[in-house]
């Protein structure tokens, strides 16, 4: 149920009858039609059931709704102990799950690390698990884990727990080991020119600040959105692990390593449907925003996005989760990600544009920046352009800076921000565009002249109450790059022209 398991009862009663087979609990059509899975995959396994027999399979709590394939093995060893034809005794303290074929192969499903975490919390002594998903199964530490892949081999384990091989992995090890060799194919060495939005991704990265690229076709606003995962700090473990979660459920963990070892780079398609951009559905499951959780979500050509899906944007970008209410239940799918967005200045892409001349008229224009409602606009930290390049910035042989150098750069602003940011429960620490109130006043600190800056911009550029607050978080962010303690002028200054450097920030009186 959303990202959290719970357990249920696979009872079965062996009755009189004509060989019928019914399930009860609120199946849905993939429960139901696992009778037959069940029935063919036991017989591979050359059991011969009793003649003249029914069984009743109850799924407990009954008005909870059961979905998909994973209980197909829970039932089939229910029926089997049932008649008599495996031993009751280490049935109870085993948690079994996984996807029947008619021979008797065991097939993965998705969700079993959430399912893992909770068998290790109830305290079972082990869980029997497909073999496609015993990577998985074994981030869960202090958890025996028994992959298996006929149930033949399932049977016997329930018979005697020595039967089966057992699967230990240290999970931190595998990590520790793993994510040190994540290196990004894409190096912002590659593109030419483009300083201001360089140093504008690279602050982005540090704070985990919300990103604008405005500007006409051609000039890199992809290339430079693209090449960000390059300078981000690599995942902790308990990110890791709670990105895996997610991925899990959603079905797209990589079954060789079980675990999610890159912070995620997310670009769906304008055509995304509100469902698949937030999440939910018949059976809720994450959506983009959800999936991007701490890494990227990049929406490219953001003013083709429908308002009403983009407005939906609105409680992640601000309390970095998704509420997903329908009228039998309520899910929260964690969503703290780095919002980039990219889009032109105008319908024809050339407004501002020193060589090409705007054909938009003022109404068509105005009609184009209203996709984006200003409360959309207001939760983005940063509104950079990316101007055309110029012929000497194309021909020039001069070797860019590399991402390794940002990425340096990113990691000691990181560092500075662990070491200080201690959220107030203790879990942690946070980036800088997540500071509290209290914090806010703790770590951003200004002098007489960084406070005339600032009130001088909130004045002029209309500054609401949050931006405000994200106008003192990006400060604290350029201060920390700089390896400063303290908010300087300078840092102000530049928090504020990242702010106003967009045809948005005030030519259509958005912001």
């Amino acid at each position: 149920m959303g990202v959290e398991a719970y357990p249920i009862d696979v009872e079965v009663d062996c009755l009189g009858g004509i060989g019928q087979m019914h399930i009860v609990g609120l199946p849905d059509a993939a429960v139901k039609e696992s009778q037959e899975r069940v029935r063919s995959a036991i017989r591979s396994c050359s059991f011969i059931l009793p003649p003249a027999k029914k069984w009743v399979v109850n799924l407990a709590p009954a008005d909870t709704r059961k979905e998909g394939p994973a209980f197909d093995l829970p039932i089939a060893a229910g029926i089997l102990a049932s008649t008599g034809l495996i031993s009751r005794e280490h049935l109870l303290s085993h948690w079994l799950v996984g996807e029947l074929g008619l021979d008797g192969t065991v097939r993965p499903v998705y969700g079993v690390l959430p399912i893992a975490i909770k068998c290790r919390e109830l305290g079972a002594s082990g869980i029997i698990v497909p073999e496609d998903n015993a990577a998985e199964a074994c981030l869960v530490e202090g958890l025996k884990v028994y992959p298996v892949s006929h149930l033949k081999q399932a049977t016997l384990i329930l018979d005697n727990p020595r039967n089966g091989n057992e699967k230990f992995s240290d999970p931190r090890k595998v990590f520790s080991e793993s994510v040190t060799c994540q290196a990004s194919l894409l190096d912002f060495r590659d593109v030419k020119g483009q300083r201001h939005p360089k140093r504008a991704l690279q602050i982005a990265a540090a704070g985990r600040h919300n990103i604008l690229l405005v500007g006409p076709p051609g000039s890199g606003k992809s290339m430079l959105a693209e090449r960000l995962p390059g300078i981000m700090p690599p995942l902790e473990f308990q990110e890791a692990l709670e990105l895996t979660k997610l991925y899990s459920v959603a079905g797209l963990v990589d079954r060789s390593a079980g675990l999610v070892l890159e912070r995620p780079f997310r670009a769906p398609h304008h055509s995304a449907s509100a469902i698949g951009l937030i999440g939910g559905g018949r059976v809720p499951r994450p959506g983009e925003i959800s999936l991007s959780h701490y890494g990227i979500l990049f929406l490219d050509e953001l003013t083709e996005f429908p308002r009403s899906h983009l407005d939906h944007l609105r409680q992640p970008l601000e309390s970095s989760r998704v509420t997903i209410s329908r009228a039998t239940q309520t899910l929260t799918f964690p969503a703290s990600f780095l919002f980039v967005g990219a889009c032109n200045p105008c319908p024809c892409g050339y407004s501002g544009d020193h060589r090409l001349s705007c054909i938009c008229s003022h109404g068509q224009a105005r009609r184009y920046w209203s996709k984006i409602s200003g409360p959309i606009l207001d939760r983005i930290d940063i509104h950079i352009t990316v101007p055309r390049l110029e012929e000497e910035e194309l021909f020039d042989a001069t070797e860019a800076e590399s991402s390794e150098a940002l990425r340096f750069r990113v990691m000691r602003a990181w560092e500075i921000q662990k070491a200080r940011n201690i959220r107030n429960d203790g879990t942690g620490y946070c980036p800088n565009t997540q500071l509290s109130r209290q914090q806010i006043r703790r770590f951003c600190v200004l002098d007489s002249q960084s406070r005339e800056i600032l009130a001088r911009a909130a004045n002029q550029l209309c500054l609401s109450a949050r931006a405000y607050d994200r106008v003192l978080r990006l400060a604290r962010t350029i201060a920390d790059l700089d390896g400063s303690e303290a908010i300087r002028s300078d840092h102000m200054a530049e928090s504020v022209r990242l702010r106003s450097m967009t045809p948005v920030s005030g030519q259509y009186g958005y912001i």
